[in-house]
């Protein structure tokens, strides 16, 4: 009999690229998918995967296959979220995916507070720098700084994120204004429109310290190693810095609420959406 849960494994791989990238995605050891995959030729009698060192490449035959895979997929994925909608009651596990800083700051007060209404709703934060994908169900809902352009989504914006240049006042004190380092997000970031502004206003001057997260440029900042571009919603409360730039129009990011559209009116989902579209007010 066909182990269609090897096909499963084999269509991670093809996803990823990697077999570690495949058993992060699902959630295993990557030996179990090496397991899994070399299962799936066997059982067919044809070669999916070249392997060559740590890279992996498919085969013509593997390529037809992972489409074919995909397709599969999708489609059970349809009958996933067809399954979901059909639920009525508030319980059950929803998945949100959101920038780890923006979901530490804004959204554990919103969720803690819907999980003492309805403590048969549990949330999970998928809190990544990349996009969790709606349409894999890697996520029920995200809370994107980008709007999606394709995809069957409904859509709705939050609110905006502003952005101001931080630093200590000792630094600022005693390092004159030409001589400012900036502190600014590594090459992963490169193309965001905070780092395009941040290298506007540097012009020129040094990028002291690079920091893949926001709460390192923040530490670096209150340490006086620079000028930082920080989110205003990190500022809240928070001693230490202040403004070192006075922007006439300080960068501002829209945040978008996305959801895919056949899971929309789902009341678990509904009701997660409700409570973090109430909570923007920062």
């Amino acid at each position: 009999m066909f182990d269609w849960e090897n096909l499963r494994y084999f269509a991670a791989l093809a996803q990823t690229g990697t077999l570690l990238g495949a058993a992060r995605s699902l959630g295993v050891e990557h030996a179990t998918v090496a397991r899994r995959v070399a299962g799936l030729e066997a059982q067919m009698g044809v070669k999916l995967v070249d392997r060559r060192g740590r890279r992996i490449l498919l085969t013509a035959e593997g390529q037809r296959v992972a489409a074919m895979a995909e397709r599969m997929g999708e489609e059970a994925r349809a009958i996933e979220r067809v399954s979901l909608a059909a639920g009525g009651r508030l319980a059950g596990d929803v998945k949100v995916s959101a920038p780890p800083t923006l979901a530490a700051a804004l959204l554990a007060g919103p969720l803690v507070q819907l999980r003492r209404n309805h403590p048969d709703i549990a949330i999970t934060i998928v809190g990544e720098t990349r996009y969790a994908s709606l349409d894999r169900r890697e996520a029920d809902i995200a809370v994107r700084m980008t709007k999606p352009e394709q995809g069957d989504f409904t859509i709705t914006k939050l609110g905006d994120v502003a952005f101001g240049f931080y630093a200590a006042p000792t630094y600022l004190a005693s390092v004159p204004e030409e001589d400012w380092n900036f502190i600014a997000y590594d090459e992963t970031m490169s193309s965001s429109p905070q780092s395009t502004r941040l290298l506007e206003v540097a012009n020129g001057r040094k990028l002291s310290i690079k920091a893949t997260t926001l709460e390192f440029q923040l530490s670096a900042a209150k340490a006086g190693g620079g000028v930082a571009l920080l989110p205003n919603f990190l500022l809240a409360g928070l001693d230490g810095l202040v403004k070192a730039v006075r922007e006439p129009k300080p960068l501002a990011r829209e945040v978008w609420l996305v959801v895919h559209s056949d899971i929309r009116n789902v009341p678990i989902i509904r009701a997660v959406m409700e409570a973090l579209k109430k909570s923007w007010s920062y």
